[in-house]
C-alpha cells in the first residue's frame, strides 16, 4: 500500500498568472467608480475643494507606490524560495542572513510585526470590497425604483462573500482564469468609457461653454495647482494602487518565481496605474462640466459629482444619451456591470493573498496550525478561506450597517495596515542588501530610503488629516485606530502566550544566534 502523500502547492504559475492575479486586485474599473466621489469632495484644512489636483495626486501616488514596488521586487529576486510567505518570509531572511548575531536574534520580532501588518491589511481588505459590493447592488437597485431594506444588503455582503470563498477554495489555477476574464473586462470597459469621455468633450455635442467645463483646458489636468492639494488628493489615490506587492505570496505556485515575481510586481502597477487610472482620471475630468447636476438641481460640475454616490455612473449617462442615441442608462448599467466584476476580482485576490500569508505563518507556527492545512484536492488553504469569508462577511456587514462613516473606517483600517507593510518592506530591503556582495546603492539605499520616507509620510497624513477634519471623519478615523489596536493586542497576546508555552524567545539572546542556521 503506498503511504498517501500530504498535499502541496502546485507550480502553475508562469509571468501572465503571476501578473494577473496583482492586476486583478489592483482593479482600476472598480475604483474609478468607488473613489471619485471621495476625491471630487475632497477639501484641504482650510475648507478648499483640493479636486483639481485629482489627476496629479495620482502622479504622486504613483512615486510612493513605485518606490515601494522596486523594494519588493529586489526582496523577490533574492528570495525566490519565499513560497506563499512574501513579505513575512522576507522580514525574517533579511535579518537571519545577516553575519552580525545581535542582527539574527531579532529576526522573529521583524517577521512578527510584518506578518500582523500584511494581515491587517489583507484580511480587511476583502471586507471592504464585499461592503462596496453591497452598496453597489443597493444603488443599483434604486435605479430601478427598489429600496433594499438593510437586512437584505447584509445578505448580499454574505452571499458575495461566500461565492469569492468557492472561488479561492478550489485553488490559484481557477482563480488566475477568473482574473484574466475579469481584468479584461474591466480593461475593455475603462477604455469605452475613456474614449467616449474624450470624444465627449472633444466635439462637444451639447454646445458646452469654455467657461462651463471644469478645467478649461487639458493641460489643467495634468499640471499641479497647489502641492498641499496634490498632497491631500495623493492620500486618497494611494488607495486605489495597493495590490501589486499581492503576487510575491504566489512564490509556491510560480514555476520560475525568481524571474516571474519581481516582473509581475512592476509589470501590474505599470498597467493599471501608469495605463489604467492616468487615462480614466484624465478622461473623467476632461468631460465634467457644470451639465453634470446633483439630482435635486442644486448643485453642478465638481459639487454635483461630490454629492453623488456615482458620479461615474451619472458622467456614463449623460455621455451616453449624447453619444449613443440616448442609451445613456444602458451605458450606465453596463460600465456599472464592470464594476462589480471587478470587485470580484480585487476580493478574491485579497483573499488568495491573505490566506497564504496565514498559511506560511501556520507552517512556522505563529498562527494556529489549523491556518496550515491544504485542501486535499486542490491545495488550498481552505480552512484560512473559510474564516476569511466568516471575516469578510463580519466587516462587510459592519460597514454595511454603519454607512458612510464605518466604511471609511474599515478601509482605513486596512490602509493602516498597507503603509505600514510598505514601509517595513523599504527598510527590511535595506537590511537584505546593505554589506554583501549584491549591494547596489541606488537600488538597496536610495530608493528603499525614499520609500520608507515617503510611507510613513502617507499614513501620517491620512490619520492627521482624518483627526483634525472632525465629524463623521475623525470618527472613522478613530474606528480604524480601534480595529488596528485590537488586532495588535491579539497578535502578541498569542504571541506571548505560544511562546511561553513552548518555550521559544521572542528575541533571543546574541550568545544563542552566534552561529548561523
Amino acid at each position: 500500500m503506498s503511504t498517501p502523500s500530504t498535499p502541496v502547492m502546485k507550480k502553475t504559475l508562469g509571468l501572465t498568472g503571476v501578473t494577473v492575479n496583482a492586476m486583478a486586485l489592483i482593479a482600476p474599473g472598480a475604483f474609478l467608480w468607488m473613489t471619485f466621489q471621495l476625491q471630487a469632495a475632497n477639501l484641504d484644512g482650510s475648507g478648499g475643494s483640493t479636486a483639481l489636483d485629482m489627476w496629479t495626486g495620482i502622479i504622486a501616488a504613483l512615486v510612493v507606490a513605485f518606490l515601494t514596488a522596486f523594494s519588493f521586487a529586489e526582496l523577490a529576486k533574492r528570495y525566490p524560495e519565499a513560497g506563499s510567505g512574501s513579505a513575512y518570509y522576507f522580514a525574517e531572511k533579511a535579518f537571519l542572513d545577516r553575519e552580525e548575531p545581535h542582527h539574527r536574534r531579532w529576526a522573529r520580532l521583524a517577521k512578527f510585526i510584518t506578518g500582523w501588518a500584511a494581515h491587517l491589511f489583507y484580511w480587511v481588505y476583502p471586507g471592504v470590497m464585499v461592503a462596496f459590493f453591497a452598496v453597489l447592488v443597493t444603488y443599483l437597485a434604486g435605479q430601478f425604483g427598489l429600496a433594499l431594506p438593510i437586512w437584505s444588503q447584509v445578505v448580499i455582503a454574505w452571499a458575495f462573500s461566500a461565492v469569492v470563498g468557492l472561488i479561492a477554495m478550489r485553488g490559484i489555477s481557477g482563480s488566475t482564469t477568473a482574473s484574466i476574464i475579469i481584468n479584461i473586462i474591466q480593461l475593455t470597459a475603462l477604455v469605452v468609457f475613456s474614449v467616449l469621455a474624450i470624444l465627449f468633450r472633444y466635439q462637444n455635442p451639447l454646445g458646452i461653454a469654455a467657461a462651463e467645463w471644469y478645467h478649461p483646458v487639458a493641460s489643467s489636468i495634468v499640471l499641479p495647482h497647489n502641492f498641499a492639494g496634490m498632497l491631500f488628493q495623493s492620500t486618497i489615490a494611494i488607495l486605489i494602487l495597493v495590490g501589486f506587492e499581492s503576487s510575491t505570496a504566489f512564490a509556491a505556485e510560480a514555476k520560475n518565481p525568481k524571474r516571474d515575481i519581481p516582473r509581475g510586481v512592476i509589470l501590474s502597477l505599470v498597467i493599471q496605474g501608469l495605463f489604467a487610472y492616468l487615462l480614466e482620471y484624465f478622461a473623467a475630468n476632461y468631460a465634467l462640466s457644470d451639465r453634470l447636476v446633483s439630482a435635486d438641481g442644486s448643485l453642478k460640475g465638481i459639487a454635483a459629482a461630490a454629492v453623488s454616490g456615482a458620479p461615474i455612473g451619472d458622467m456614463a449617462i449623460q455621455i451616453g444619451n449624447t453619444l449613443l442615441g440616448g442609451n445613456g442608462f444602458a451605458f450606465m448599467l453596463v460600465i456599472a456591470a464592470s464594476v462589480a466584476i471587478a470587485i470580484l476580482g480585487t476580493t478574491l485576490a485579497a483573499m488568495n493573498t491573505g490566506v497564504r500569508i496565514s498559511f506560511a505563518m501556520a507552517q512556522d507556527s505563529e498562527m494556529p496550525d489549523i491556518m496550515g492545512m491544504l485542501h486535499d484536492k486542490y491545495a488550498t488553504p481552505f480552512y484560512g478561506v473559510i474564516m476569511m469569508v466568516v471575516i469578510s462577511g463580519i466587516i462587510g456587514t459592519v460597514g454595511v450597517l454603519g454607512g458612510v462613516m464605518t466604511l471609511t473606517g474599515i478601509t482605513l483600517a486596512s490602509n493602516l495596515g498597507t503603509f505600514v507593510l510598505y514601509a517595513l518592506i523599504c527598510g527590511l530591503t535595506m537590511v537584505a542588501f546593505i554589506g554583501n556582495n549584491a549591494f547596489n546603492f541606488f537600488k538597496h539605499a536610495i530608493i528603499p530610503t525614499l520609500g520608507l520616507i515617503v510611507n510613513v509620510i502617507m499614513v501620517l497624513a491620512i490619520f492627521v488629516i482624518g483627526v483634525v477634519s472632525g465629524g463623521t471623519t475623525a470618527q472613522a478615523t478613530y474606528l480604524a485606530l480601534a480595529i488596528s489596536i485590537g488586532w495588535l493586542v491579539l497578535s502578541i497576546g498569542y504571541l506571548v502566550i505560544t511562546s511561553a508555552r513552548k518555550g521559544h524567545a521572542i528575541i533571543p539572546s546574541t550568545a544563542s544566534m552566534a552561529f548561523k542556521d
